[in-house]
C-alpha cells in the first residue's frame, strides 16, 4: 500500500490496552483517511457485491459482532489489506486477475483472518519505539483521553496494517481457509491466486511489486495450504462453491470501467 497517513493524535497515555471499541474507533480514522488517499471505487453494485461476498465470510469468522466494510481500490496493482476494526481493501489489479469467485474469496478470507487474529494491533504494541505503539492507539480513540499534550504523528498504514510477520501471514491463510469451508467456499482458491500471482511474478515482477513486499510468497506457502486442505476428510472439500455467475457478472463489470489512474 503507498498511502502515508497523516493522524493527529492527542493525549498520548502508556499502559492502556486495546479493547474491541478502542479498535474499531482506531479503524473509522484510519478508514476515514484512506479515503481520501486512495481511489476507491464508487460502482454501487460492485461495491454491493464485494460486501455480500464479503459478509458472508465475515459472519462465519467474526465473534465480536463487527460491522465489516469491504472496498475495491481503483488500481492496477495487486495488493489486499486490512485494517483494524473489519475494514478490507482489495486492488483492482488483484480481483482481475482472479478468474473464480473462490480465489477473490481467498483473499478476503486471509485478510478478515489479520483482523480476527488482531495482527495489526499487536505489531503496534510491539512498535512503541518506532511511535506506532500503544499510546498512538489509546491516542485515537475517546477512551484514553486524558490532559496531556496534544501532539501530531505520521503513521505509514503501509508499515502498520502491511509487512507482517511470515508467522502471521501463516496464521491468516489457516483461518481464512476455515472461514471459506465455513461459508461453502472451496478454500482451494487460496492457493489457486496465489500460484497465478507466483506465476505473473516470473514474467512481469513490476506488477506485482506491492504485493509481494506485503505478503511473503513461496512454492512452500502454496504447499501448506494445499496440505492444510488435504488434512480435511475429503466429504468435508467436496461439492463447495468455486465460482458463480454473479461474480463473472462482476468482474465484467469492474472491467467496463475506465481504465485506473496512475498509481501515485
Amino acid at each position: 500500500m503507498r498511502i502515508v497517513p497523516t493522524l493527529a493524535l492527542a493525549a498520548l497515555v502508556s499502559g492502556c490496552a486495546v479493547s474491541t471499541q478502542q479498535e474499531v474507533e482506531m479503524g473509522i480514522g484510519y478508514a476515514q483517511q484512506i479515503a481520501k488517499e486512495l481511489p476507491l471505487i464508487q460502482d454501487a453494485e460492485l461495491n454491493r457485491y464485494i460486501n455480500v461476498l464479503g459478509d458472508s465470510i465475515a459472519r462465519i469468522a467474526d465473534s465480536r459482532n463487527l460491522d465489516w466494510h469491504f472496498f475495491i481500490v481503483d488500481s492496477k496493482d495487486v495488493n489486499a489489506f486490512a485494517v483494524p476494526g473489519g475494514f478490507i481493501y482489495l486492488n483492482r489489479g488483484l480481483i482481475e486477475r482472479s478468474t473464480n469467485m473462490a480465489q477473490v474469496a481467498g483473499v478476503i478470507g486471509h485478510e478478515i483472518g489479520h483482523v480476527t487474529m488482531r495482527h495489526s494491533i499487536q505489531q503496534m504494541q510491539k512498535s512503541q519505539g518506532a511511535n506506532i505503539g500503544i499510546n498512538a492507539v489509546c491516542a485515537l480513540t475517546s477512551i484514553c483521553n486524558n490532559d496531556a499534550t496534544s501532539a501530531a504523528i505520521n503513521i505509514g498504514a503501509g508499515a502498520a496494517f502491511a509487512n507482517f510477520s511470515r508467522s502471521d501471514e501463516d496464521e491468516a491463510d489457516g483461518e481464512g481457509l476455515k472461514y471459506l469451508l465455513g461459508a461453502g467456499i472451496d478454500p482451494a482458491g487460496i492457493p489457486e491466486m496465489f500460484q497465478i500471482l507466483l506465476q505473473e511474478r516470473k514474467t512481469k515482477p513490476d506488477a506485482l511489486e506491492s504485493w509481494f513486499r506485503s505478503h511473503p510468497l513461496e512454492e512452500s506457502r502454496i504447499a501448506a495450504a494445499r496440505a492444510r486442505i488435504a488434512a480435511y476428510p475429503p466429504e468435508r472439500v467436496r461439492g463447495l462453491t468455486t465460482d458463480s455467475p454473479n461474480f463473472q457478472a462482476f468482474k465484467k463489470r469492474l472491467a467496463a470501467l475506465a481504465p485506473s489512474p496512475p498509481s501515485r
